[in-house]
Order: structure tokens, then sequence, then C-alpha cells
């Protein structure tokens, strides 16, 4: 249990994928201006990661690995993702019109994004069980709702103040996820401290 623990917290705060990783920059850049959009893209891709690394996982273990086709790794698990995000967007499209309406064109670009792709493939890489990988899919996937709400309230904090002219716009967003990133680096080593 006390791992389950370890793994969570560390996906969320010390291994952030966007802040610690920076994977899923393009969705943190993109919809992270209005908080209802930033939570509806989070909720997607947790749901996405963890549809993911439940289909991935026995794939990469009970069909690739046996057969000695590892190398289709990516390609398979990209074909995967890209099915799930085509099943969410019908299943939004149907049952959540308004949702799927804000979210617009960033709902299919969950199918690029790389923290999606990162969590199933770093599952592999780390040689965690099936349920260490569901547990740290879903830190991960928190740990993303984390970082596009706090860097939505930093945005919305921006639109209001007194900027330079030469950092209007992108490289003031820039600069301030540089600084939204630089807070996670107090989390590094505190995770392994508690259960030690």
């Amino acid at each position: 249990m006390t791992k389950f623990i370890i793994i969570m917290l560390s996906a969320v705060f010390i291994n952030n994928y966007v802040l610690s990783r920076f994977l899923g920059i393009c969705p943190f850049l993109g919809v992270s201006k209005k908080l209802n959009q930033a939570t509806g893209m989070s909720l997607a891709v947790i749901f996405v990661m963890l549809i993911a690394t439940a289909v991935t996982w026995p794939i990469q273990m009970y069909l690739l690995n046996p057969n000695n086709l590892g190398y289709l790794q990516t390609i398979v698990f990209i074909m995967v993702i890209a099915s799930l995000v085509q099943l969410v967007e019908i299943i939004l499209k149907k049952y959540i019109p308004s949702l799927h309406k804000s979210l617009g064109v960033y709902l299919p670009l969950i199918t690029t994004n790389c923290a999606v792709l990162g969590v199933t493939i770093l599952n592999i890489d780390e040689g965690y069980t099936f349920a260490e990988s569901m547990v740290n899919s879903l830190g991960s996937g928190l740990g993303f709702f984390l970082a596009m709400v706090m860097f939505s309230g930093v945005r919305s904090k921006l639109e209001g103040a007194d900027i330079p002219k030469a950092f209007q716009g992108l490289p003031i967003t820039l600069v301030a996820a540089s600084i939204t990133s630089l807070s996670f680096l107090g989390f590094s080593g505190v995770v392994e401290n508690l259960f030690a």
C-alpha cells in the first residue's frame, strides 16, 4: 500500500508530466486560459490516460513482449490512444455536448498529447505491475489536472497585470510557466523522506 502512495504522490508532485518532465505542453499553454476549459481538458486527459494504460499494458506484456515485437510499441500505443480519443470524442459529443463544444479542437489533440503516450511507455519502462501502472496513470493525470488549474489561475492574474510590451503575449506566458515549474522543485525528496 505504501508503494502505491509513493507512486501516486510522486506522479502528482515530483515527476509531474507537465512541470517536471515537460510533456503535454501544447494543451498546457493552449487550454489554460479559462478554468472551465482547463478542467474539462484535464478530466478528459485523466480518462484517456487511465483507459490507455489499461489497454496498452496488457498488449505490451501479453502480445508484444512474448512475440519479440517490442519495437512496435510506439506505433501500437499511438494507434490505441488515437482510437480511445475518438471514442471519448464520440461519447462527449453525444452525452455532454457543451463540454465537447468548449474543448473544440483541443479534444482531438489529446491524440498527440505526448503526456498520454509518455505515461503508457514509462509505465512499461519503470517495470510497474498493472496495478502500479494504473496508480501511476491516475497520479499523472491528477498532476496534469493540478498543473492546468494552477496555471489557469496564474494566467488569469496575468490578464490584469501591467506587463512590459516586450513580454506581452507568449513571452510572459513562458516566463510564468517556468516559474510555476520551478515551484515543483521543492517537492523533490519529500515523498521518499515521508515513507523512509
